[in-house]
């Protein structure tokens, strides 16, 4: 094992918005087929097709493989509809226009395949940071888990973290994703993201990993987390 810890740079956001995309559409496509294609398609168009080529391109650069290409034609006349938001706002938009697509086509079950995505998703990245505590020679116990995550903290996250044996406990009080949904009046299909993200990337870390999500930015105006493992469950 390495002594020195390896300075591992967090994922871009480019890479986890056209990450999120893949493993959503997979989904989608996996259960409905060339219906599920064509509702994928709806939704990269009204997202706009230049600010999603502009994502998948820097996601490119940024060394992810990803299917958000596939749904953009090589050549269109599109401009850009949301040039000055970030891309945590663009990430937002675009799972909010997917699921959209797909719950407002096939109700209740298309709500399930969204989290379906949202899931594996979640589970890969926790899988990665596991991989970033592993070279940094430490195991994946709780301990290990903020300081090897892989997404980096902006400014726009307010929280607060309470650390404690085998806790972690955290309270969001803003968050651009949640944000940028409730300002576009998309609270039904934001949440699908919300209700999934934080157990599936702790299980991918840790099998053993258990997270209660008790309040929701998008419905309470905070969330607020507790993460449980104990110092024992680690994969060694």
């Amino acid at each position: 094992m390495n002594e020195a810890k390896i300075n591992i740079p967090p994922l871009s956001m480019y890479a986890i918005t056209a990450k999120l995309f893949t493993h959503v559409e997979r989904a989608v496509v996996s259960k409905y087929g060339k219906q599920g294609q064509d509702l994928i398609q709806q939704a990269v168009e009204r997202f706009g097709y230049k600010d999603a080529e502009e994502i998948a391109q820097q996601a490119t650069v940024d060394g992810e493989n990803h299917t958000l290409f596939d749904y953009i034609p090589n050549r269109h006349q599109a401009e850009n509809k949301y040039r000055d938001l970030t891309i945590y706002a663009l990430m937002a938009k675009l799972f909010a226009q997917l699921s959209k697509a797909v719950v407002d086509e096939v109700g209740d079950d298309g709500k399930d395949t969204i989290r379906e995505g949202v899931r594996t998703f979640g589970e890969e990245r926790g899988r990665g940071i596991a991989q970033r505590a592993r070279a940094n020679g430490v195991s994946n116990t709780i301990e290990n888990y903020l300081s090897n995550y892989d997404m980096g903290r902006s400014d726009l996250f307010t929280y607060t973290s309470d650390i404690k044996p085998e806790e972690i406990e955290q309270n969001f009080t803003a968050c651009p994703f949640g944000q940028q949904w409730a300002d576009d009046h998309m609270h039904e299909y934001g949440i699908l993201y919300c209700e999934m993200i934080d157990p599936a990337v702790a299980r991918g870390y840790n099998h053993k990993f258990e997270v209660e999500h008790d309040q929701y930015v998008l419905k309470e105006g905070n969330c607020h987390f507790r993460f449980k493992l104990k110092a024992s469950d680690s994969h060694d």
